[in-house]
Parts: structure tokens; sequence; C-alpha cells
């Protein structure tokens, strides 16, 4: 049996798909399963040990409906489910005539393109986004009459099934640094591209000077326009030989060799976390008590994850891009943390 799975969003929401995929081989171990998925996370799907091939959409997309529904009819895929709603994959998957096709009843555009259908809202669920994915598989119990399909698997279950084993090597020049960080490598990533709410690069200034005065070797992470971002502020450390610059310069596939061989990684809830995490590393998140974006929803999962986050609830700055509750955790007890490790 040949299943695709669809996730055609951002890093972290893969990241927390790939346990669904390893649920599925679980259950059907003869399966091949293809993931479905954006170009630039194409590195991530690489390192999972439950996808046998990846489809990138980004291609399909320029081949037109009709070609890109023949495209797809070229897998003689089964089942798919669509974890992410996508309105082209839902069409195209019509068009190949796939034979099982799952999704979410609450997308409009489903009630035309899908023939199995699962009660599902995210937004107002108190479950983990790795446990609602894995909500989609209900319709598939009939194929093995087995209705525990439907139930869904705790958070330290779901950390085991990841897969994400198949890791690229650290670049030769990276490995070097990390070794004369002898076993205390700090990566810190301040920036989400927005996509998240932020600590503040006042709070990461802190940290990295507590951290170094402990004999911490620090990194900093994100994207060229992030590092652009930072500015002064990370000239500033930089040129007093506190961090190690590495802004703009890794691909997602050196990201993650490199990852895998530090010891700590400090970030609020970016895509890299949930990457960190994965790997193995102590992954620091730091976390809203707001729902939807709140560690219950969105927390890495991984042997060794730890969360920061004020014992609250909140909605105090829902329409605001500041965040006192963000803000409210002190470097102090990160840096604490970090130490007693």
């Amino acid at each position: 049996m040949t299943i695709l799975v669809s996730r055609t969003d951002a890093i972290g929401d893969v990241m927390l798909t790939l346990p669904l995929c390893g649920l599925l081989k679980q259950y059907f171990p003869s399966s091949q399963i293809l993931f479905i998925g954006r170009t630039y996370t194409a590195p991530i799907i690489a390192c999972c040990a439950h996808v046998d091939g990846f489809i990138n959409v980004d291609e399909l997309s320029l081949l037109g409906d009709v070609e890109a529904g023949k495209k797809l009819a070229t897998f003689q895929a089964d089942v798919i489910l669509h974890v992410f709603p996508n309105r082209s994959v839902a069409k195209w998957a019509k068009l190949a005539k796939i034979n099982l096709r799952i999704g979410t009843t609450n997308r409009l555009f489903h009630w035309g393109t899908v023939n199995r259908f699962v009660p599902l809202s995210r937004k107002k669920s108190t479950l983990h986004e790795a446990q609602l994915n894995c909500k989609l598989l209900a319709p598939l119990g009939g194929l093995l009459h087995n209705k525990g399909l439907a139930n869904v698997p705790s958070r330290e279950t779901l950390a085991t099934l990841s897969g994400f084993h198949q890791l690229p090597a650290c670049p030769e020049n990276l490995m070097q640094l990390v070794n004369e960080g002898n076993g205390k490598t700090v990566v810190l990533h301040p920036l989400s591209n927005q996509s998240a709410r932020e600590w503040g690069l006042a709070h990461y200034g802190v940290l990295i000077e507590l951290l170094f005065a402990q004999g911490f070797r620090l990194f900093i992470t994100g994207t060229v326009t992030e590092g652009e971002r930072m500015g002064k502020w990370l000239d500033g450390f930089v040129e007093k030989g506190m961090v190690t610059n590495l802004t703009g310069k890794l691909s997602l596939t050196e990201l993650i060799g490199f990852l895998r061989f530090t010891a700590f990684f400090v970030s609020a809830s970016t895509g890299p976390l949930h990457i960190a995490a994965a790997t193995g590393v102590h992954a620091i998140g730091i976390f809203p008590p707001m729902r939807p974006i709140h560690p219950g929803r969105w927390q890495p999962i991984g042997e060794n994850v730890k969360v920061f986050c004020l014992a609250k609830a909140c909605t105090d700055c829902r329409k605001s891009t500041s965040c006192p509750c963000m803000t409210a955790i002190q470097p102090a007890e990160v840096a604490a943390w970090i130490c007693k490790q």
C-alpha cells in the first residue's frame, strides 16, 4: 500500500508530522510512505527513516492542475492524508483518483475533493499539534479492523516515533568549533521570522553574558534577513569574541548536521527548535501562555525538552506584537537551568 502524507507548510509543522509517519509504519509496516511538502522542507524529510520518498508540491504547482493530477497518479497511491489542508493538493488527489482521500470537515474545498472526513478543530483543541495530526488516522482503522487508530498517543510516545535518525554530517569547520566547546556549546536562535512571539534581543544579550562568563561556547543562528535585523546588537557580541555568528551561513541540511553535535538550543517557537529536540540536544523553548500558541499545542517533542512559560492564562497582548509574558521570563532563570545540566 502506498500512503501520501501532505503537509505543505513550515519546518516546525513538518517536524511535528513525522511521528504520524512513524505510526503509519507501525500499523502498516510494508507500506510505502511518500511525503508531499515544500522545497525548503525536503532536507527534513530526508532525515526521516519512516518516509520512503518526497513529492515536491512547488514543482507540481508549475504543471497546472490537470498535469499535476496526472503526475500524482503515477505514484499509484492508495491513500492520501491531508494533514495540512491545501486546496490544490486536494484537487490533484481527486484528479489522480486516489481511492481513500482523508481530510478535515472544516475546509469547504474538502467537500468536493475528500471522501473520508475527520471532524477536527485545531484552534480550540487541548491536544498537541502532533497529537492532532494523528486523529487523521481514524478512517484507516477499517483497513485493519482496528478501532485503536482513533486513539491519540501521548506526547511521550510520539517523541519516540519521529524517525529523525538519518542525519547529515556536521560541516568540518563547525565540528572543530563544537569540539573546542568541550560539551558546553549553546546555540541561540533569537528571531523567528516574525512567526512567533519573541523573547527579545535584550534578554538574549543578558543570557549571552551569563553563559559566556560560565565558559560556554555560544553560536547565533538565523536567516540572512534575521542577521541583518540583529545588526549592531549581534556585531557587538561578535567583536567581543563572545559569540560565533552563523546567520545566513548554513543550509538547512548543514544546520541539522551542526545542531546534532551541540549541547543546548534556545529559541522561541521556531522550526529549528523542533529540529534540535528531535536530534536529542537540550531544546529550550520560550513560550507565551496564550492559546493557540502556547506550549501545550506547540512545544517541541523529544527526550531533552525544557519549556519556560508563565504559569497563567493570558490574552492581554493578543492584538499586540509585544508580549510581557515572554519578557517576564528572566535570562538568569534560563542560564541557571543550563548550568545545572
